[in-house]
């Protein structure tokens, strides 16, 4: 029932779909030659992002910090150059603060570097707010402005800042509390023996430099007391930082459902090799799904890989390989919630994704709502196929949630 053996590590089997496609196909193959030739300049096409991404959000977070600053002095009023000049200073190192402690988080693994990264991560979460009270400020003043109104620039500007100070505290604490989200799914050809039973969907945990094995124990132990009956991972397990992958997966192996754990990659395992993430699930007793399927007491159960999701020509010719039987229920885990019309077209019944965090914070809520649309979050469907997004357990950079809230999802199938 398996397209691949458990063993095969993320990049061969990558290779493995590349050479498959183009024997299977030959007017939309590729010459071995470009296929090997594609696979081996994917690292310096991926440093080229990355440079490029690190570029971009620099310059964001320097203009950010500007804002912030500048409106602050013109509502508030000049400052005293003798707290002036420390203030520049301290902002001038926060606007670098998380691009270089992020480069060194994927780099190094110790106490330094992971305090440097935590205090750069929860100051971005007070920047966004600020950032948007900065903004805020400057709205009403505009809007007094047109209605010939005089606005005291030192209540708004204080009032404002404040209330941004006072959000992210509590998207702090908003993030540390772990709700468990109970669903009930129906599914057409359900095998009787799987009505009632329990699944745990858990995505996004993210462990790393901030979310440590402390936080994974938190996760496996809410986990437990759903009693699932199987356990789905639907990646970013790992943050991507230079971590020790197998200590930080090992809460999993005190924990056994009846069916099993069952892991695929998301995109933050595949920043770099997976295969060191790989070993770590392995060795803490949770098997990883290669873009393959395999059956549990009568329930079709395909994992695919996030980068294998990517190209729809790849996602269609794994799910072709995994051999669906569209007669009966199928359970996809899918890092993201894209490319849903090539799983409704290979007949899958339910798909289990992560990946958008709803957002995490607003302004970011938002926009992950005008990427993903009905399938930001929760139960949605397509056609035939039913979508569950979840928000994920854990955070991506600050580690704030404001408007959404850190789930594990249980699902009774009915």
């Amino acid at each position: 029932m398996s397209s691949y053996e458990d063993g095969l590590t993320h990049s061969q089997a990558q290779r493995k779909i590349a050479l498959q496609l183009k024997t299977s196909s030959a007017s939309s193959a590729e010459p071995e030659l470009s296929v090997r030739t594609r696979v081996a300049s994917e690292p310096a096409r991926l440093r080229g992002r990355i440079a490029r991404f690190v570029a971009i959000v620099q310059s964001i977070l320097l203009l950010g910090h500007w804002f912030i600053y500048a409106t602050w002095i013109a509502f508030w009023g000049p400052m005293d150059a003798r707290l002036a000049v420390p203030l520049k200073t301290m902002l001038a190192i926060l606007s670098v603060s998380f691009v270089g402690a992020s480069l060194l988080a994927h780099r190094f693994n110790n106490v330094t570097v992971r305090s440097l990264y935590r205090v750069a991560a929860v100051w971005l979460g007070f920047l966004n707010f600020f950032f948007l009270a900065a903004g805020a400020s400057w709205l009403l003043y505009l809007i007094s402005a047109a209605l010939g109104q005089t606005l005291d620039r030192l209540v708004v500007v204080a009032v404002l800042y404040g209330a941004a100070g006072i959000a992210a505290v509590a998207g702090l604490a908003n993030a540390r509390l772990i709700r468990v989200k109970r669903i009930a799914v129906k599914l057409p050809n359900l095998p009787s023996s799987w009505r009632g039973r329990i699944a745990a969907l858990v995505s996004d945990v993210h462990v790393g430099h901030v979310n440590g094995a402390r936080f994974m124990r938190r996760v496996v132990e809410k986990v437990r007391g759903a009693q699932p009956d199987v356990v789905f991972i639907t990646g970013d397990l790992y943050d991507g930082t230079h971590v020790d992958p197998v200590s930080l997966a090992a809460p999993w192996k005190e924990f056994h459902p009846k069916f099993g754990s069952y892991f695929v990659t998301g995109n933050h395992e595949e920043f770099s090799d997976p295969s060191k993430y790989l070993d770590g699930v392995r060795r803490a007793d949770v098997r990883v799904l290669n873009n393959e399927k395999i059956v549990i007491d009568g329930l079709q159960v395909v994992g695919v890989h996030f980068s294998s999701t990517t190209r729809e020509n790849v996602f269609r010719a794994v799910l072709d390989r995994a051999n669906i039987d569209p007669e009966k229920a199928s359970v996809l885990l899918s890092h993201a919630p894209h490319a849903l019309e090539v799983a409704e077209q290979a007949g899958i019944s339910l798909q289990l994704s992560g990946h958008t965090h709803r957002g995490q914070v607003f302004p970011f809520s938002w926009f992950t709502k005008r990427i993903f649309g009905p399938f930001t979050y929760g139960l949605a469907r397509l056609k035939k196929l039913i979508v569950y997004t979840t928000s994920g357990v854990g955070t991506w950079g600050p580690p704030l949630r404001l408007g959404t809230n850190p789930e594990i999802v249980v699902i009774e199938f009915v």
